[in-house]
């Protein structure tokens, strides 16, 4: 619903918040209507081996052959419920991590800034919005502040528009939803949510339909090849029945139940649960699948490009060092709170905050460099909540540890905020790397701070400063970064006129000073990059910091060698005189063009490269590889949004997860496909070759029906959540165009197909030349073999992890039993009671069964 535009100063209450939530309902798009029962089991019914199915039906009603009519309804009841409970839990399982990777906003409520998620968003909600924010919902500006946006995904227009507050010209102090802040910051009055909004009404207009995976779309034509091979092999035995003098109908339906049987019908089904319940795992170890596909591709993954703050490191920025024209400090204290303090020219700093001695010039000098550090800031600090003792950045880490600093110095940021409004600014961009803010002081003059990497500081055209003194602040800031800190250049300049554009203040400013923060790496990062070299998977460093920064870390965690030369480290700029740009294994200085050009040269090398980044100028690269991943808590929305993966703990550890999840995954499809597909060969072995000695029909299509139904239902399914191999993360990963079946898979289908029908046949000879009744022996032999394959299939025997495979056997030994012992059953399916001697040669099937598919278990 639309309202006007009001901007109360502490924005609405939680209270208000939760009525007009209440009255105009959540931020988001109506869902679309589920998909009704009778329409899920009217898909089912029209997939091509049903329909056959059905014509059998048909068939054995006509021919009066109704034990096998009620075995084959009853096998696709089965099948049909089995398709329609696999769709309905993958398609919950994927909603559910729709949920989780849902968008989140800042509002102003009750005084202070927040993040909620924009579902909660309400008409009223005051929005702030900064680079690399998704606009969550309509709005009018209040304030703004060189704020550019890419309305392109509404519009289509590719050009970015410029939008300010209490513009003239109707439209131009409006935001839309859905649209990407690209630079500047803002607050704005949401004005109308979900599908009031401008994406809302277009979004309704759509009803997408979810597209298959590549693994599904090549497992189709694979199911389609096979049953075309099938068929063919089906239409022998037919004929061959025929020759034989057996009745048309009855090998008629018997060739279409083998058909049916050998090719493991609900792959499909199979597969999009196997991907959608892998996708679950990985969230819950905080690895949010955005798309299906991806999860897929992990497991293929053969190159992580990975940034540095907050994935290798804490990404919890502390100023440990400042530099002055004529003095240097150690700050003292961690995180972002207040305890600590700064010690000038070695002296010791007060362990209770505040300065040790700031009397005289040096103590004025580092006063200077953090009021300007201070000013010039976007980020807020947040005091400890119940439940949670540590102080917390609202923004950009590396703006909030300087307001810590700031605070350490015994300037309250709050008050010199208030006491100092911004009048105008030039916001922080990745090209220009400075953020310029002008701002009244209490005197009515105006002042200009500027902070942003030393090289873009440190330069003639933009400080008044002698040459010396440049040099000076150069190799100082040189020292620095060689130690692995991030070093920031500070200047301030005092102004006679509001500068237009604010850009126009970049020049003539007065040297303040450096500051130097540390971002320690994670005490797992080490381990975590080894994991992925043990993996197959190789890591390199793309990073916007300094070459040195950059090569002090790499050093840490293990990427480079202490004795590796400058030339290890490559520069954005130095780049494109890299002839082959997969040589190196650490970038400085990046841009978004460059970082695609990594990923290109990586992707262009045959390599399946994942990518970690935050930022809005991450998005592009993010996009361009084959699984981009996002941060979670201090990525910005315009990289979620563009990344297959998201991490919500922000660990790197959690991708290595993911990428043995992906590999699970796979092996448990490729182990589905072993079992089921030697199967199915072994029934068309055993049809053909059954009369070659004598077995005149070996099975009847009722008996094939129940095999297949035992066979591809319970224990089917039950592979899929087979635990991850011990060797999984130890062999490199699968080349990105090998086939399904491909590193001897084919070969390993064929071998367990003819051991299979080999022990089955040899119970089934036994039983016939001493005149027992062979047709069920041979039944529920081929039915123990393949059992005794799904279990050496296995990679641990025994295991707690996946309880439900040994009880999927043992469910289906006991109905393969009550084939034989239920009088209904054994009416239906034409069998016969044997006797605890006939059970041994389908016992010794199931045996040998097992042994064969043990004896390469690691060829999965």
């Amino acid at each position: 619903m639309a309202v006007a535009a009001r901007a109360p100063a502490r924005g609405l209450s939680a209270a208000e918040a939760a009525r007009r939530l209440a009255e105009h309902g959540p931020n988001e798009v109506t869902a679309d209507r589920r998909v009704p029962l009778w329409a899920r089991v009217g898909a089912q019914l029209r997939d091509p081996l049903i329909t056959v199915l059905l014509a059998a039906v048909a068939l054995t009603l006509a021919i009066g052959d109704h034990p096998d009519a009620v075995v084959i309804a009853l096998v696709i009841v089965v099948n049909t419920a089995v398709g329609v409970v696999q769709e309905v839990r993958a398609e919950n399982a994927v909603a559910a991590l729709s949920r989780l990777s849902a968008p989140a906003a800042r509002v102003l409520r009750d005084g202070g800034q927040r993040k909620v998620p924009s579902a909660g968003i309400v008409p009223g909600d005051v929005v702030a919005l900064a680079e690399g924010d998704i606009v969550p919902a309509d709005a009018r500006l209040v304030e703004a502040a060189a704020l550019l946006l890419d309305e392109s995904m509404l519009t289509g227009e590719s050009v970015p528009v410029a939008r300010r507050a209490g513009a003239g010209a109707a439209g131009d102090d409006t935001v839309l939803a859905g649209t990407v802040v690209l630079r500047g910051r803002a607050l704005a009055v949401v004005t109308a949510t979900g599908a009031d909004s401008a994406l809302g009404r277009i979004a309704t207009l759509l009803r997408p339909r979810p597209e298959p995976t590549p693994l599904q779309r090549r497992l189709a034509g694979l199911g389609r090849v096979l049953a075309a091979v099938a068929v063919g092999l089906c239409a022998v035995v037919f004929v061959l029945g025929l020759l034989r003098h057996q009745p048309p109908g009855e090998m008629g339906v018997t060739a279409i139940s083998l058909a049916v049987a050998a090719v493991p019908e609900s792959l499909p089904a199979v597969v999009t649960l196997a991907l959608a319940l892998g996708a679950r795992r990985m969230a819950a170890r905080h690895a949010v699948v955005r798309r299906l596909p991806a999860v897929e591709t992990l497991g293929s993954v053969s190159v992580l490009a990975t940034d540095k703050t907050g994935t290798l490191t804490e990404g919890r920025m502390v100023v440990e060092r400042l530099w002055t024209p004529h003095a240097t400090a150690v700050v003292t204290g961690a995180g972002y709170g207040p305890a600590g303090g700064i010690g000038l020219h070695g002296r010791p700093a007060d362990p209770y905050g505040g300065a040790a001695d700031f009397d005289g010039s040096a103590g004025a000098e580092v006063r200077s460099l953090l009021t300007a550090a201070a000013l010039c800031n976007d980020a807020a600090l947040r005091p400890p909540t119940e439940g949670d003792g540590q102080w917390a950045a609202l923004g950009d880490p590396t703006e909030a540890a300087l307001l810590t600093a700031a605070d350490k110095a015994g300037l309250d940021h709050v008050r010199l905020r208030e006491a100092c409004p911004r009048a105008a600014e030039a916001p922080f961009d990745s090209l220009r790397k400075r953020m310029t803010t002008v701002h009244r002081s209490a005197d009515g003059k105006l002042l200009a701070c500027l902070k942003g990497a030393p090289e873009a500081v440190l330069d003639p055209a933009v400080l008044a400063e002698p040459p010396e003194l440049l040099d000076r602040a150069r190799n100082a800031a040189a020292a620095l970064a060689a130690e692995g800190y991030r070093v920031l250049a500070l200047a301030d300049r005092r102004l006679d006129h509001l500068p237009e554009p604010p850009e126009e203040a970049e020049h003539g400013l007065r040297l303040l000073g450096l500051a130097a923060l540390a971002d320690p790496p994670k005490p797992a990062a080490a381990a975590t990059l080894a994991a992925c070299r043990r993996a197959g998977v190789l890591p390199v460093l793309v990073t916007g910091d300094h070459p040195a920064t950059a090569r002090a870390l790499a050093v840490r965690v293990g990427l480079l060698e202490a004795s590796a030369g400058p030339e290890a480290v490559v520069s954005g700029e130095a780049q494109a005189q890299v002839g082959d740009l997969t040589r190196v294994r650490v970038f400085a200085r990046t841009d978004p063009r460059q970082k695609l050009d990594i990923v290109q040269a990586w992707r262009t090398r045959g390599a399946v490269t994942a990518m970690t980044g935050d930022g809005v100028n991450d998005g592009p690269a993010l996009r361009q590889a084959d699984i981009g991943v996002a941060m979670g808590r201090r990525g910005t929305e315009v990289a979620r949004q563009a990344a297959d993966l998201v991490l919500a703990d922000d660990e790197l550890a959690t991708v290595v997860t993911a990428v043995a999840e992906g590999r699970r995954v796979y092996d448990n499809i490729r182990r589905f496909l072993v079992y089921g597909l030697a199967g199915g060969a072994a029934e068309i072995l055993v049809m053909l070759a059954g009369p070659l000695f004598g077995l005149a029909l070996p099975l009847r299509a009722g008996q094939i029906l129940w095999i297949n139904l035992l066979t591809h239902g319970l224990t089917g399914v039950a592979t899929g959540a087979e635990p991850l191999s011990a060797s999984a993360m130890e062999r490199p990963p699968r080349p990105p165009g090998q086939h399904i079946l491909g590193a001897g898979v084919w070969q390993r289908v064929l071998l367990l197909g003819l051991v299979v029908a080999a022990s089955a046949l040899g119970a089934a000879l036994r039983s016939h030349g001493s005149g027992r009744p062979w047709q069920s022996v041979l039944f529920i032999a081929l039915l123990a073999a393949q059992l005794g394959v799904v279990l050496g299939l296995r990679e641990r025997l025994v295991t707690r992890a996946n309880p439900f495979l040994p009880v999927a056997v043992l469910a289906s030994a006991a109905l393969g039993a009550a084939a034989l012992y239920v009088p209904f059953l054994r009416d239906v399916l034409d069998t016969v009671p044997l006797s605890w001697g006939d059970l041994a040669a389908p016992a010794v099937a199931g045996l040998v069964g097992f042994a064969a598919a043990r004896l390469r278990k690691r060829g999965i």
